[in-house]
């Protein structure tokens, strides 16, 4: 009896060594990026799941992926994003590759501007004194503004509805900066962009600060994207000299 229940205690025992070998690993920074994750939670940005990158391409099983690694993983992300900590960290753990998502316009929006111009405009406005919310970097080539959201004031027309994640295309017809408001929404960090060189969004300025009125930096984060764009367009014009 002894040495047959101690046999079927070996079995479990491999049994379970099985198991924990077929869990998801956890990379070496989980717990910074669940902790990340909360702390986005706790600062009332509601979360979703989004794709992750595989390789140059999604994980999502779309050919052609005009958003790769960028997108929710559910039609029903508006709905399903939520600040609830037990549901985050059940989506972290399970979904240890997955990037998150934050939909804008029920708690907050995004201000969503050039890399260039977001650094020269978040060093005008603290050089102003002016409270700045949480920022973020995305490595390819964008800064994120994280505001109160303005809804749909019903005295004012709607506050450029964004469709970036719906025509990835516009990012190279409109250089200047994007509205994310009602019916978008936008990577959060810690998530990875595709790529082989460890391309990210990250913060800058975490989500401990508090979300500041978008007004408050509209006029200069608008003024620095004219300049950006403007020259831009001086680059663009130059006449280079022909070479025989």
């Amino acid at each position: 009896m002894s040495a047959a229940f101690g046999g079927r205690t070996g079995r479990q025992g491999k049994l379970s060594q099985w198991l924990q070998k077929r869990r998801p690993k956890q990379a070496a920074d989980e717990g910074g990026r669940e902790a990340l994750l909360l702390a986005a939670a706790d600062a009332g940005l509601p979360l979703a799941p989004a794709a992750h990158p595989a390789g140059y391409q999604c994980s999502c099983d779309r050919v052609g992926c005009p958003t790769p690694a960028r997108h929710p993983v559910s039609f029903a992300w508006q709905t399903q994003s939520t600040t609830d900590r037990a549901q985050i960290e059940r989506w972290a753990r399970h979904q240890p590759q997955a990037n998150f998502i934050t939909a804008t316009g029920m708690v907050h929006d995004v201000l969503d501007v050039p890399l260039d111009a977001g650094r020269e405009a978040l060093e005008r406005l603290l050089e102003a004194g002016v409270e700045v919310g949480p920022v973020a970097e995305s490595d390819d080539g964008r800064m994120l503004f994280f505001t109160l959201t303005r809804g749909t004031p019903e005295d004012e027309d709607e506050w450029w509805p964004c469709e970036l994640d719906c025509h990835p295309e516009t990012m190279d017809e409109h250089p200047g900066l994007r509205w994310h408001c009602r019916g978008s929404y936008v990577l959060v960090p810690p998530a990875r962009l595709p790529g082989d060189d460890d391309r990210s969004v990250h913060w800058v300025r975490g989500p401990e600060h508090p979300l500041p009125d978008p007004l408050s930096l509209l006029e200069v984060l608008t003024d620095s994207c004219a300049r950006h764009v403007g020259e831009q367009s001086d680059h663009a014009g130059t006449a280079w000299p022909l070479h025989r």
